[in-house]
């Protein structure tokens, strides 16, 4: 069975064509830096290899981009999409309507669309996604693995909010949770390679970013809740704020409500600390003795530390923290300004260690820490294909 994965993020797309259930990949790639100038395109097959700097403008002109180089002449691994059997699309919010995978169907996609105002980053681009694929695989089966699935397990004592029990019962408002088909992928992984694997976080940095508290596999406590933009400082997302900052922005400041929005999803965390969303742009700025650059790589550690206290707690021990996504996985620097000075949670870095850079799984702490650190790359293209080829088979 050949399925494609799709996995859209708020400024990327991480692409697959799987052979299951071999798990052969056929191909794969990203774009990433969607919206800007200086996108970046990879592909890369047993026999090809592309990389690419090129304006994508937006999701939908990616997608297209990836369609044209699966059938192209020389580069290409089909020669007609019939030879598609499926596409797994990667959907950031299922609302409290999907705790499973689904086939996609009018009824699917409706109720994708009517989540957009949870998962504004995402939501649109993920159903961009699905139509764009219905559009050039016709006739393949296309299926949506949910983020919020894996999350379906935190106890209501974490995911009910203080507010009046009605808005939970009657409108469904909770802490669903996201990343849930990376923080599954990773959790798994690190269970397998090590010996005590009962308390995990899991901690995914990308340009969107959380955390998870996991006890004996199952996810009891994340950093995001009903929608994608609480928790961590992100890249464009400002994380947790006193929620009455909007009342003031919006009653004495003269904000309306769709500009507090706006401002708080896509001019904030890292944009607005330093006028960067990406971390790259901003690890090189500091490193060239840019203050403000500094100082916000500085104040997503220290967060991020902040959740690492609190799920010790709810997990009353530890016994590793997992780094994974892109920043978390390429940044060194990152990963160094979070474990340092955290020894009472049995967290010590190893500098050596920490400055390998590998695609394989890698433990990363001292011999003598209690607590592993490990950095686990995720492949949330592969869970989205065995769960697709499960639910087909």
């Amino acid at each position: 069975m050949k399925i494609v994965i799709i996995n859209s993020g708020s400024s990327s797309i991480k692409y697959q064509l799987i052979d299951m259930p071999s798990s052969q990949v056929i191909c794969s790639g990203m774009i990433d830096r969607i919206g800007l100038e200086t996108s970046n395109l990879s592909y890369e097959t047993q026999n090809a290899k592309l990389e690419e700097v090129l304006p994508i403008a937006t999701h939908k002109i990616g997608l297209e981009k990836i369609a044209q180089l699966l059938m192209d002449e020389k580069k290409g691994v089909i020669k007609s999409t019939k030879e598609i059997d499926a596409v797994g699309h990667r959907v950031v919010h299922g609302g409290a309507d999907f705790t499973n995978t689904v086939i996609i169907s009018p009824e699917v996609k409706e109720k994708i669309k009517a989540l957009f105002a949870l998962a504004p980053l995402h939501n649109p681009a993920n159903l961009e996604g699905i139509i764009v694929a219905e559009a050039i695989f016709t006739n393949a089966i296309q299926i949506a693995v949910f983020d919020t699935a894996f999350h379906q397990t935190i106890p209501v004592v974490a995911h009910k909010y203080a507010i009046p029990n009605k808005l939970l019962v009657e409108n469904k408002i909770r802490v669903y949770g996201f990343h849930g088909t990376s923080h599954k992928y990773v959790s798994e992984k690190a269970m397998d390679c090590l010996e005590n694997s009962s308390k995990i976080i899991s901690i995914h940095l990308g340009n969107g970013c959380s955390m998870t508290a996991i006890k004996d596999g199952k996810s009891i406590d994340h950093s995001l809740g009903f929608a994608p933009s609480n928790g961590l400082i992100m890249g464009t997302r400002s994380g947790d704020i006193d929620h009455s900052l909007v009342f003031y922005m919006v009653n004495t400041l003269g904000y309306t409500l769709d500009a507090v929005n706006n401002l708080l999803l896509k001019e904030s965390g890292m944009l607005g600390l330093t006028g960067f969303s990406d971390l790259r742009d901003i690890e090189a700025n500091a490193e060239k003795g840019n203050a403000e650059c500094q100082l916000a790589l500085d104040m997503n550690a220290y967060r991020i530390k902040k959740y690492i206290g609190s799920y010790a707690a709810v997990l009353n021990g530890l016994d590793a923290i997992v780094f994974t996504a892109g920043i978390g996985e390429n940044s060194s620097y990152i990963r160094k300004l979070v474990c340092t000075d955290m020894d009472y949670f049995g967290i010590k870095l190893d500098d050596a260690k920490n400055e390998i850079r590998s695609k394989e799984i890698r433990e990363i702490n001292t011999k003598d820490a209690k607590t592993k650190i490990l950095v686990v790359p995720t492949n949330e293209e592969y869970e989205i294909a065995n769960q697709v080829y499960e639910l087909l088979s």
